[in-house]
């Protein structure tokens, strides 16, 4: 399509390898707005999902129908994860729920098939693992927490890991590809937890690539067109 159209609005840099440069328009993604305040939600999340105050909250997001690969690390590794003194809000989707429901009854883990008020999850979490679809990716930017990406290998061309990708390079987030999550993931699970200064750190950066305004801009946009 993009022969055809006049404009393509996009959400990372970058992009001129796959669409003409004279046609792209940097507006990011729409995003849901609860997510632009989330930074005054954290007792309210807490409290929501039944959270303590002393300890770290990880999300594990794996979109509305779940992830298999993600799953299967979480279960694996929850001695590991209660090692590191955390709570778990594990999003494993609905297709999954009945497998994983029952990892649920460990102390410190909760399982949803599906979030409602993920802004109350997000204002909850310290640290977040997602795969990284495009809304995704541009949520994760405005909620501003550390994240590990786990992109999907199976989508078209491989489009999420380029998702991944765009953000790891500005040093805004890390990614573990899935057929390395066996060897890589207490590593470097473990080296983001113990380390404030690299948290700090990819909070900063993945908050600078946030497009709060994408609606606006978009639709400013399809305004031109019609004109």
């Amino acid at each position: 399509m993009s022969k055809k159209v006049q404009k393509i609005c996009v959400a990372y840099d970058g992009l001129e390898r796959f669409f003409p440069a004279n046609k792209i328009i940097k507006t990011g993604n729409p995003v849901r707005q609860d997510l632009l305040d989330i930074n005054s939600k954290k007792a309210e999340g807490l409290k929501h999902f039944n959270l303590v105050t002393d300890k770290k909250t990880l999300l594990v997001l794996g979109g509305s129908l779940g992830a298999k690969a993600i799953n299967e690390l979480i279960k694996n590794e929850i001695e590991f994860l209660q090692m590191q003194n955390l709570q778990i809000i594990w999003q494993c989707g609905k297709l999954y729920y009945d497998d994983y429901k029952i990892v649920g009854h460990t102390k410190n883990v909760q399982v949803h098939a599906f979030i409602n008020k993920m802004d109350y999850a997000y204002a909850a979490a310290d640290f977040i693992i997602s795969r990284a679809g495009a809304g995704s990716v541009s949520e994760l930017c405005i909620v501003g927490k550390p994240v590990i990406f786990v992109p999907s290998p199976y989508v078209a061309e491989d489009h999420q890991t380029k998702n991944a990708m765009a953000v790891v390079k500005e040093n805004a987030a890390m990614m573990i590809a899935q057929e390395d999550l066996n060897v890589d993931f207490e590593n470097k699970f473990s080296q983001l937890v113990a380390s404030l200064e690299k948290q700090k750190e990819l909070s900063a950066n993945i908050k600078k690539l946030a497009l709060a305004n994408a609606t606006k801009e978009i639709v400013d946009e399809v305004e031109k067109l019609l004109k």
